[in-house]
């Protein structure tokens, strides 16, 4: 064969592999996306989280109200502040002092014999219902309004 026609030969069989690879690729399924499922998953039995962001959310509650019970076993009294819970059971200073929890914010205030924890969604709807718990260490959730003692418990 001479050197034209082993061109012409090597060029013709590239070109019908190119094209079977198109071809291939054109008929190959759909591979699923990256994206997360848009159904959540529940970390553990009855977790009543409807979201990833509530999961977070109802997780940073329980974290502050186990060491509530905790420092309140201490002192006989409940902490007055964030800052003064901090290092109590699993409750750190950057919890105490970052209150922009990923899509909530999250808001405490003392009174006389207690104290009234929320966490407040950047944006209210079923997967990001608003919190409330005081000092019983129950949690009510509302996806209406802000949550407060008379919306229904989750816990």
């Amino acid at each position: 064969m001479s050197g034209r026609r082993i061109q012409q030969f090597c060029a013709g069989i590239l070109v019908v592999g190119v094209m079977a690879a198109g071809l291939a690729w054109a008929q190959a399924p759909a591979q699923p996306s990256a994206q997360p499922s848009a159904t959540y998953q529940p970390k553990f039995p009855g977790d009543p989280a409807r979201s990833e962001s509530e999961a977070q959310a109802l997780g940073y509650m329980r974290v502050v109200l186990r060491a509530q019970r905790e420092y309140k076993k201490r002192h006989d009294k409940f902490a007055d502040s964030l800052e003064a819970l901090a290092g109590t059971g699993s409750f750190t200073k950057r919890m105490a002092h970052t209150t922009e929890r990923g899509d909530y914010t999250a808001s405490f205030r003392a009174h006389h014999d207690g104290f009234v924890l929320t966490m407040t969604p950047k944006q209210l709807d079923s997967e990001h219902r608003s919190f409330y718990a005081e000092d019983d260490g129950a949690i009510h959730a509302d996806d209406q309004k802000p949550a407060d003692l008379e919306s229904p418990k989750i816990h």
